[in-house]
């Protein structure tokens, strides 16, 4: 069997680089876990959630608001 990594984000939150170092890190965890052998067939998926269309304690979330949060402000 081969692992399947199923990642959701916001659109518009990620650059193509940070996405790229997101199937790296998660391919490496997989076969750190379960063996080299393992490498070769570890999927890993990232999907794009609009925006709006992704929530937190019933309040739909933004690239924006992300943002805040990654700079340790508060989200609107």
């Amino acid at each position: 069997t081969m692992p399947i990594v199923n990642v959701k984000v916001i659109e518009d939150v990620f650059t193509p680089e940070q996405k790229t170092q997101i199937i790296t890190k998660l391919t490496d965890a997989m076969v750190e876990i379960e063996g080299e052998n393992m490498r070769g067939v570890t999927w890993v998926y990232i999907e794009d959630i609009k925006q709006g269309e992704f929530g937190i304690g019933g309040q739909p979330l933004t690239a924006a608001d992300v943002h805040k949060l990654q700079k340790g402000e508060a989200a609107a």
